[in-house]
């Protein structure tokens, strides 16, 4: 594919297309006004752009099934050793780069797809925001994995294998419960059985990617396309809220059962500052929705309503109880305050008398 690009994108102009395809878009609306756009794509040019959407996925893949665990071992050795080589510390901050690209062009596949009917353009700032995001997103998660790891070897297993098999199985626990037919238009030469391992290594992905960090990118078995194209906040909100606890967690288990190789680290400061930089990707994350999105005009509803919403239903069902038992007590003393209730009618009704007779007399 490297090769090929770069033969087409060297001998594009030289030589003429044999035929060449109108594409439809739509600008994203500005003011509450859209316009189609039509552009002549020629044959070089739609075959770039396949390989650089391969390119993209590629890079996603790499990221997250071999960058990601090359990080984790390395960070694992420094800790236990109790050095950093430069040529460990160069290699660990070309894991990192590695994993936060592949999030970053996950980010923006997940745009392309979702909003395929629109021309997308996506600003510096946004991938300002996207790269600070999962910076402290995904440095964060795997010194917590590691820190715990370095502590507890044998629990390690248990949370790793929790979290991967509970995003393996969620799509296709949805899948199950829609009663959908079994997906058959992924490819025409597939049968079955290759369709299903095809589904299998997409989920093994999907599981790899939530690992780390929030995959932008939704699987959504009983859709034609293999992709949610839905903003769904309550399961953003819902994801970080949960990662938030268990990271909050974990770094309570490694501070209560820390060894000796930590005693030359300030190990409530290091709590501090890694709780702190989820925190910061968390607002990293809601700033590029909130602002630099590219198509935040075409949201529904933005992240701080759906989050407001949130909060005002865990309000709503954390007030719920008091206002039961506030009722419950009313309906216990409303029957041993009737004889009062009724002196106090009959002392309103005679006074009512006493004012209408003052009032006839007048008249």
């Amino acid at each position: 594919r490297c090769v090929e690009a770069f033969y087409i994108y060297y001998h594009a102009g030289r030589i003429e297309d044999p035929y060449v395809s109108i594409t439809k878009k739509w600008q994203v609306p500005k003011d509450g006004y859209s316009e189609e756009i039509e552009k002549e794509v020629g044959q070089a040019e739609r075959k770039l752009r396949t390989h650089r959407s391969a390119f993209s996925r590629a890079s996603v893949i790499q990221a997250f099934l071999g960058s990601a665990p090359q990080l984790t071992l390395q960070l694992y050795i420094c800790i236990m050793r109790q050095e950093i080589t430069a040529a460990r510390s160069i290699f660990m901050l070309l894991s990192l780069l590695s994993i936060v690209y592949g999030a970053l062009r996950c980010n923006i596949l997940a745009i392309k797809i979702k909003y395929d009917d629109y021309d997308v353009r996506v600003k510096p700032a946004a991938y300002l925001c996207i790269f600070l995001w999962r910076s402290f997103e995904i440095a964060t998660r795997v010194t917590v994995l590691v820190l715990f790891s370095s502590v507890l070897r044998i629990w390690i297993f248990p949370v790793a294998m929790a979290n991967f098999f509970g995003f393996y199985f969620f799509p296709w626990i949805l899948f199950w419960r829609s009663k959908s037919p079994f997906p058959e238009n992924i490819e025409k030469e597939f049968s079955r059985v290759g369709t299903t391992i095809v589904l299998c290594l997409l989920t093994f992905l999907y599981a790899g990617i939530n690992m780390f960090c929030w995959s932008a990118v939704q699987v959504e078995l009983n859709d034609p396309d293999l992709i949610s194209k839905s903003q769904n906040w309550y399961r953003m909100t819902m994801y970080y809220t949960l990662r938030f606890m268990e990271n909050a967690f974990l770094l309570l288990m490694w501070y209560l059962y820390k060894t000796d190789i930590y005693m030359y680290v300030c190990t409530p400061l290091l709590f501090l500052r890694l709780l702190l930089s989820y925190c910061m990707a968390i607002f990293f994350m809601l700033v590029f929705y909130q602002f630099c999105h590219p198509c935040k005009k075409l949201f529904s509803s933005s992240i701080t309503e759906a989050l407001l919403s949130c909060f005002k239903f865990l309000f709503y069902m954390r007030k719920t109880p008091k206002s039961a038992v506030l009722r419950d007590e009313a309906a216990v003393k409303t029957p041993e305050n009737t004889d009062e209730a009724r002196s106090s009618s009959k002392t309103i009704d005679s006074q009512k008398g006493n004012l209408h007779q003052s009032a006839s007399s007048n008249a």
